[in-house]
Formats: C-alpha cells, structure tokens, sequence
C-alpha cells in the first residue's frame, strides 16, 4: 500500500501543482472535469450500453403507461410492476462500472482530501502535537524508556521541534488512550519536520505553517503499517515498525466557497463532477 500511495501522491501533487496560488475552486472545478470525463469513459467501457438504452425506453413506457391510463387500476397497478422491475434491471447494469470506478474513485478522494481539506497552521497559532503509542508498549520499550509519573508508568517520549517551530509545553500523557502530546506553534511560515524520540528510535512528522491557505499537501497524521490506516492518511510514508502507531497535528479544517456559500470540498467536488459528467454525456456518446 505504501508503494501505490507513493506513486498516487507524486500524480496528483504534479496535476495539483500549477493551482498551488489559485483560488481551492479553480483547481477542483478542473479536476471535477478530469474525474466527470473518466468515469463517462469507464461507464461506457464497462457497462452494457445497448441494455441500458433499452430499459431506459421501456422505463419512460411504463411512465407513459401510468400517465395515459390514470382511470385504469389494474393498468396502473401492471405498469407500476413492470416499472419497478426496469429499474431494478437498470440498477443491475449500473453495477458493472460502479464496481470498476469505486476503487480508483476512493484513492483519489484519499489523496484529495489532504490537498483540500486541511489549512497550514498561521504563524503563532498553536496545535496539538500527538503521539498513539500501540498496544503492549511497555513491552516493546527498553527499562530505561519507562519512567513512573505520579505514581503510574509513562513513556519517556521527547519531542525536538526544529528553529521556527516552537514547542509550548510539555507532554501530556494520557495512559487509557496511550498518548503522549504537546502544544506547538509556528514561529514563521515554513515546511518543518518534527522529530519524536522513543525508546532510542526516532519518529519524523511533517509540519507546514503558513500565512495564506492554499493547495498545498497536509498531511493531519503519518499512521503506522497497518493497510488501512495507509487508505486513510495516504499523504506520507507509513511509520516503521515499533511501539509508535500514530504521530498526529491538528490542522484546522478547511472549506471552500461555492455559489455564495462555504462547505466541504468534497460536496462541491462530487456536485461538480456529477454536473460535468451529465453535461457530457451526449457528447461522448455515453447512455448512463
């Protein structure tokens, strides 16, 4: 999974990158277009099109059925039968290229997600640094990595913050989550690194801060080898093996403004591409 999440993260930064000044929606309204496009392509390719320019007739029959014969019951009742069994038939060819879109459609939503839906954090406005320790952590971690901490166990976890980033107190730890965090700010924009240091190994995180909100990759979480938790938070490596699951930054959520309102991008996203691919179909010769 880390192999394709590499490969899917270097694409998609390249196509995103000429947006990286513009404003969110000029870049989602092109790749709304990309995404409207290629799935008319792959609903034309995998999709039984002769059937379902077929069910659609017998479909606008049935409706003309019920129109025409309002006065008739059992027309009515027959026709609304025979509808219902259409629609069904029309579900079943829809299946088809649903299945062949749907994986490819959830990478991207993943890669997009942290291109989209996240802001940097401004300079001076502070976060939440957090470190998941796994399960049985006391285990994994040599005797002197353990250290008792008013009367319970805790990890000795150190967090090195690099020049510009500022680390405003200490760790907390919270033992029934296993998590250890701190609060940070950014002294100045920047692309930083943060280290964490547990028992002798060290963990890195990406870190941005800037003054503008832009397109730019943000990666919320670096989780650790588990293949879904790669799915999630594709937007770096997985960390390695070891007693770290999870190292997080709480970037604030991002929206973007669409039609005099601001929401998720993900619904202006598939608002978008659903208008593209309907807009298009003729053109592409597409029955959908």
């Amino acid at each position: 999974m880390a192999f394709v999440n590499s490969i899917l993260r270097a694409v998609v930064s390249a196509l995103l990158f000429p947006f990286r000044g513009l404003h969110p929606l000029v870049g989602l309204v092109v790749v709304s277009l990309v995404t409207g496009v290629a799935m008319l392509l792959v609903f034309k390719a995998t999709s039984n099109q002769a059937g379902i320019a077929a069910v659609k007739r017998k479909i606008h029959a049935c409706l003309f059925e019920i129109r025409l014969f309002n006065d008739d019951l059992r027309a009515i009742l027959r026709a609304q039968g025979e509808l219902l069994r259409h629609n069904l038939t029309y579900l079943r060819f829809s299946l088809v290229p649903l299945l062949w879109m749907i994986v490819p459609f959830v990478l991207l939503i993943a890669q997009l997600q942290f291109h989209y839906g996240y802001r940097p954090l401004a300079p001076e406005s502070p976060a939440l640094v957090e470190v998941v320790l796994a399960e049985g952590w006391e285990e994994a971690l040599p005797a002197g990595a353990v250290e008792d901490f008013d009367g319970f166990t805790r990890p000795a976890v150190a967090l090195e913050a690099p020049e510009g980033v500022r680390i405003e107190t200490p760790g907390v730890w919270a033992p029934e989550a296993r998590e250890m965090t701190w609060r940070v700010a950014g002294e100045r924009p920047g692309e930083y690194e943060l280290a964490v240091e547990v028992g002798g190994e060290r963990y890195t995180k990406s870190l941005r801060v800037a003054e503008e909100a832009g397109v730019r990759l943000l990666s919320p979480i670096r989780p650790d080898r588990n293949v879904f938790q790669q799915l999630l938070y594709p937007a770096e490596p997985p960390l390695p093996d070891g007693p770290v699951r999870s190292i997080a930054v709480a970037y604030p959520d991002a929206e973007v403004w669409f039609l005099g309102w601001t929401t998720h991008w993900m619904v202006v996203f598939f608002i978008l591409s659903i208008v593209f691919a309907f807009a298009l179909r003729n053109r592409l010769g597409v029955s959908i």
